[in-house]
């Protein structure tokens, strides 16, 4: 049974409560983003789902927050506003920099007996490839030609001066986290691993996400969309569907 469930807590978004729902699935922003990316996803799933949306510091209605710029610092933070809602079996899905957040939950998660049902890596290669990458020491000219390139972000957003002094902090510093962390080594997963990419994204290799198999010792699949790093924005429909697979799979702990 839960306990002390935060309904207002500064962490949690639940755009479409789903009380009754036999899963949780827990989505994790990119770098740069928002727990809003994911409301047409928890309008999608609802109410077969209860869609918990992450919301880290520094951005929106926290943007008066200091950002966490330290991926292991953010995932204990998360872990521990996450543990009262695991009444319910807990999906991870974390796009990017969320993938790495996601997956470092996930071993948090487990460590306290509370294994997710899967972790949805996506955009993002497996924790143990590392890139060399410094795009957080850059100056806001290339940070703004870094994330038009990626096109995950609305032009008119990124011409408009007055947003992107708002939202250029919050990027640097979720840019210095995913480009410092470091995995450390550890026991591997239990929970499955699905990784998803785009097959025309220059952030991550078919070789960097079937790494992914080497950090969980449940089952692994890798799946290729048509796209960029934000293939996810054309492909919902198909995300979708692979999450509704997964998710009618699981069954209700009691």
């Amino acid at each position: 049974m839960t306990v002390g469930l935060r309904e207002n807590s500064p962490w949690i978004r639940r755009f479409h409560p789903a009380p009754q729902a036999p899963a949780r699935l827990v989505c994790f922003p990119h770098a740069g983003g928002s727990a809003t990316y994911y409301f047409p996803l928890s309008a999608s799933l609802a109410p077969a789902a209860d869609v918990l949306a992450v919301q880290y510091p520094g951005r929106q209605d926290r943007r008066s927050e200091p950002c966490v710029e330290d991926i292991e610092t953010l995932a204990d933070l998360i872990t521990a506003e996450l543990l009262p809602w695991s009444d319910v079996p807990l999906t991870l899905f974390g796009h990017s920099m969320g993938a790495m957040v996601a997956f470092e939950v996930a071993r948090r998660l487990e460590r306290a007996g509370t294994a997710p049902t899967a972790l949805f890596a996506s955009g993002r290669r497996a924790p143990s490839r590392v890139r060399d990458e410094s795009a957080h020491t850059a100056d806001d000219d290339r940070l703004v030609a870094d994330l038009t390139g990626l096109n995950g972000t609305a032009s008119a957003v990124l011409r408009d001066p007055e947003i992107l002094r708002m939202i250029l902090p919050a990027v640097r510093s979720d840019y210095r986290a995913a480009e410092t962390y470091r995995y450390r080594p550890g026991p591997p997963l239990t929970a499955p691993v699905f990784a998803l990419l785009g097959d025309d994204d220059p952030y991550v290799t078919l070789d960097e996400a079937r790494a992914w198999r080497e950090h969980t010792t449940g089952p692994f699949a890798l799946r290729a969309f048509p796209g960029g790093h934000f293939y996810l924005d054309e492909q919902a429909a198909a995300v979708l569907g692979a999450l509704r697979g997964h998710l009618a799979e699981v069954s209700p702990v009691h």
